[in-house]
């Protein structure tokens, strides 16, 4: 490794890159998703724990179950989207760490702990959605991440009766900057180093 990312690409991934709420009228293929979970998922999390499951929502049907759990300010970007991935994390994580993680007896640290077992799902599969937001990107996607819908109804209408439990929605496709409903934004303010970092 060492090696820094060329200008382009740092653009991409970073400088360039927006939140969309329009999007062209071009689908997404499952090859595309399919390369974008094989990116993601080389992040780092604690253990390998690997909490973060995805349902990417692209059919008609699909979309329509999602549509009532939504806020209303995202219904019309979201039914616009080629996708939206429900980005969630399962608790029953642990379940897999003997695979995962063989070098230890991962497992054993959370048994009887469900306090550690949702902070840890939580917080790994939370990091898993920033990387898969970041290989939708490496991959020409655009997104559009969000947190205006109802994880209640969710987790009902995706996840019933499991231990998966919704974190966060992001639409993917090929974002429009001028179209409706809503045109690309100018690009928000963002904390200098000095007000965010310190170097001790």
């Amino acid at each position: 490794m060492g090696k820094i990312l060329p200008d382009q690409s740092l653009d991409i991934l970073f400088r360039q890159a927006r939140t969309h709420r329009a999007w062209a009228d071009k689908p997404v293929s499952d090859t595309i998703l399919e390369a974008v979970w094989e990116l993601a998922k080389m992040g780092p999390t604690s253990a390998n724990c690997s909490p973060a499951r995805v349902v990417f929502v692209k059919s008609p049907e699909a979309k329509e179950r999602l549509r009532p759990c939504l806020s209303r300010g995202n219904v019309a970007q979201t039914m616009a989207a080629p996708v939206t991935a429900i980005l969630a994390y399962d608790l029953a994580f642990v379940d897999h760490l003997p695979r995962l993680y063989p070098e230890e007896d991962a497992r054993s640290w959370f048994v009887g702990n469900a306090a550690l077992i949702e902070e840890t799902a939580f917080r790994n599969g939370t990091l898993q959605g920033a990387y898969l937001i970041l290989a939708a990107r490496a991959l020409g996607l655009d997104c559009g991440p969000m947190s205006g819908f109802d994880r209640a109804k969710v987790d009902a209408a995706f996840f019933p009766g499991s231990t998966v439990r919704s974190n966060f929605l992001c639409n993917l496709g090929y974002g429009d900057p001028d179209g409706a409903p809503k045109k690309l934004r100018p690009r928000g303010p963002r904390l200098s180093f000095d007000e965010a970092c310190r170097i001790l």
